[in-house]
This record gives C-alpha cells, structure tokens and sequence, in this order.
C-alpha cells in the first residue's frame, strides 16, 4: 500500500476523530453551564423576595438587576443552551456515522433513534388506554 495514501487515511481518521470529541466536549461545557443555570434559578425561587435585587455576575464584573429580570434573562439563556445542546447532539451523530465510514466500520444500530414528540406519546397513551 502506498505510504501516502496511508498517511492521508490517518490525516481523514485523526480529523473526523476531533472533531467528534470537540463537539462531545462542546456539549459537556454547555450541559455545565446549564446545569449552573438551573441552581441559580433554584435560588432564585426559594431563597430571595421578589423585592429584592440580585447581583449578577457578567463577565469579571457584578450588577445589581431585578428578581424577575435575572430570572426571566436565565430561562431565555437556558432555552438557548438547549437548542444549541440539541444542535450539537444532533450534528454528534452524523461525525459519529461519517468517522465509522472513514474506518470502514459499519453504522451504528439504533443511534439514529429519536424520542417520541409530547403528541406522538399522548397517542400512544390513548391507544393503550382503550
């Protein structure tokens, strides 16, 4: 086999194999982050008066904001980590499928499974019900 087109298998491996683990890595710090929101808003409800302002930190500095600003400014933050998380998840599988190409492994069985959406599972439920 010639030692170039060898050397150009293991530049496709190499690269396809990075970037998977960057897009698990970009997944795993937005799920941080998320997970950070949730505890802030956790806080939020339970610990402070609606009265009360609360000092967000943004960037290296703190500002003084409203209860129901910071919460309401954290959910529209949250909804967004989702959408990006879903995004990246989604974008996962196709690098996985693509990289198992590469090395000539076949594709992964059931990975390409999505849950059911809230309607499809109130279906389901209705029919079982009868």
């Amino acid at each position: 086999m010639d030692p170039q087109r060898v050397l150009q298998y293991l530049a496709e491996v190499e690269e396809a194999a990075e970037d998977v683990l960057a897009s698990k890595q970009q997944i795993v710090d937005l799920d941080t982050k998320r997970n950070r929101n949730r505890e802030a808003l956790s806080a939020l409800r339970n610990e402070l008066s609606d009265a009360e302002n609360v000092k967000v930190c943004l960037g290296n500095m703190f500002i003084k904001f409203p209860k129901s600003k910071t919460k309401e400014f954290i959910e529209k933050d949250q909804e967004q980590l989702d959408k990006e998380i879903h995004e990246l998840r989604k974008g996962l599988k196709v690098k996985v499928n693509r990289l198992n190409e590469i090395q000539g492994k076949p594709e992964l069985r059931g990975y390409n499974l999505s849950p059911l959406s809230s309607e499809e599972l109130s279906a389901v439920n209705s029919l079982l019900n009868r």
